[in-house]
């Protein structure tokens, strides 16, 4: 990556964070609700990891919502244009935009991990740099499918029920809200397909201290959010999606 380069995306991610402080609500709140129900939770669903890893699991894709914001904003206000016009090309664009929602994402689980030690009793036995690989994976695949959707929807309403609805199904059929082992046979057999599942086990196990449980399930969100990264980058750099509409 040239010189020039890293500048662009330097100027892009300054902008893009200035954006984000302006605007703080949904980290507060995607903070506070999964605090509060940490404690309803609590000894009702589970271990301590079970309830801070499910919820944890479950909010930080509603926060998904941040990311496509980043890029849908600009289609919703037409300024994709203007700034595809700039000498920053698409990964750039893509890469200034994110990174201030990637800091974001890995602040509010990392707020929230903290939250489960001190509030709700989750003992983790295993070294810290497992768990900052976890979380940085999780964010990263949030980012990928974040971006990809921002290219597909139309509207910021679109983008809201697709995160709500998707936060509450990939929470369920990843164990996030109920243990694996309680969930029905169905659910069970078609819990794979879900990232919540593999996020969820990876988190678990990265809180256990199981190395090799947390890199499978890591390996998988990492491909899953370079696969949606790539498309979200072919899907703008085609201009598609240029009809966004309030």
């Amino acid at each position: 990556m040239s010189r020039d380069s890293l500048r662009r995306i330097a100027v892009l991610v300054r902008h893009n964070t200035l954006l984000r402080r302006r605007d703080p609500a949904h980290l507060v709140s995607y903070l506070v609700m999964p605090m509060v129900l940490m404690l309803v939770f609590k000894s009702m669903i589970g271990p301590a990891d079970q309830v801070v890893t499910g919820l944890l699991v479950m909010f930080s894709v509603l926060s998904m919502a941040d990311v496509a914001t980043a890029m849908l904003t600009e289609r919703v206000w037409h300024t994709w244009d203007r700034v595809r016009a700039t000498r920053a090309r698409v990964p750039e664009l893509i890469v200034g935009k994110t990174l201030p929602v990637f800091a974001i994402l890995a602040f509010q689980q990392a707020v929230l991990i903290g939250y489960g030690i001190v509030a709700v009793g989750m003992r983790p036995t295993g070294p810290v740099w497992v768990i900052a690989l976890a979380v940085a994976a999780w964010c990263f695949a949030l980012l990928g499918v974040g971006t990809a959707l921002a290219g597909v929807v139309r509207s910021h309403g679109e983008l809201s029920t697709l995160c709500n609805v998707g936060a509450l199904s990939v929470s369920a059929l990843g164990g996030a809200l109920v243990p694996y082992a309680l969930m029905p046979s169905w659910a069970q057999t078609i819990a794979p397909i879900s990232p919540g599942y593999w996020a969820t086990t990876m988190l678990q196990a990265a809180v256990k201290g199981d190395v090799a449980g947390t890199a499978g399930p890591a390996a998988v969100l990492i491909a899953l959010g370079a696969v949606a990264g790539a498309f979200a980058c072919w899907r703008f750099a085609k201009g598609w999606g240029r009809t966004a509409v309030l």
